[in-house]
């Protein structure tokens, strides 16, 4: 599923891309059924399940009532890989107080919901940062290249990783994989280039709920980073809807003094014989 933006804020979502970004702008089929066990591990998809290959889904942003942006997460099979893409972009006000335009591009494994790498370009107020980070399972390690786009300043770093991760936004989909059924939790491990970090998500219950993209019966479910640099910071609620596909519908993270909703606005399908 930015779970939240791990390098500056957050865990679990570049979804997420903006909240991070967004608190510096006020300071300035069957499923694997989820497991109880407290170990941080990413499951392998079952056999039945499918990627929402070819879907687009678009969100709208809202910070305390107050339109925020958009955000959009597009999935395409390439080979074994499926690609993913979110892009975050304000508006409005907040894009006058702290404008973010990111990009996040990931490919995933598809046999085994293991991200492979990832590449961000992130600008945010007067930063422009462009990264790439390769995850290397053989050797157990990630290795991060980052450059400042206004200084040209570069920076590289290895970091030792478990074996297998997914990342900050892919992990909705991972979560969305699952069985989701209430009651049930699970622990897996999420990283965007630097400190791997334990992101615990929690079935909480079933509700009806409303966004722009009509009503639905839903799944609830909290997630909390439960160890790394992030434990502590922030928790995110995610609702999917209460089918086999598991459409993330509405996102709502709390980070520190920020709240941001994310509502579906938009589902964008595969065109026939595509």
């Amino acid at each position: 599923m930015m779970l939240f933006k791990p390098a500056t804020a957050g865990l679990l979502l570049s979804l997420i891309l903006t909240t991070s970004s967004l608190c510096r702008a006020q300071r300035a089929n069957s499923s694997p059924s989820i497991s109880a066990a407290p170990a941080s591990r990413i499951i392998p998809p079952s056999p039945s399940f499918h990627f929402p290959d070819g879907e687009t889904l678009a969100y709208s942003v809202e910070w305390h009532l107050i339109n925020a942006g958009t955000a959009t997460v597009t999935l395409k099979r390439d080979g074994t890989s499926e690609h993913l893409r979110a892009i975050a972009n304000t508006s409005g006000v907040v894009n006058k107080l702290f404008a973010v335009h990111d990009t996040f591009d990931a490919e995933i494994d598809t046999r085994n919901f293991c991200t492979r790498q990832i590449s961000k370009h992130s600008e945010e107020g007067a930063r422009r940062i462009e990264r790439q980070v390769h995850f290397d399972y053989h050797s157990a390690k990630s290795h991060m290249d980052e450059k400042n786009l206004k200084t040209g300043n570069k920076r590289q770093a290895d970091f030792a990783i478990p074996p297998c991760v997914t990342d900050v936004v892919s992990g909705f989909f991972y979560a969305a994989s699952l069985d989701l059924a209430p009651g049930s939790s699970q622990t897996f491990p999420v990283n965007d280039g630097g400190k791997t970090t334990d992101v615990k998500i929690e079935v909480e219950g079933r509700n009806r709920i409303k966004v722009p993209y009509g009503e639905f019966q839903a799944v609830r479910v909290k997630a909390e980073p439960v160890s790394g640099p992030l434990k502590g910071k922030g928790v995110l609620w995610v609702w999917f809807t209460d089918d086999a596909r598991h459409i993330p519908l509405q996102l709502k993270s709390k980070l520190g003094l920020a709240t941001l909703l994310f509502q579906l606005q938009r589902l964008d399908l595969p065109k026939p014989g595509k």
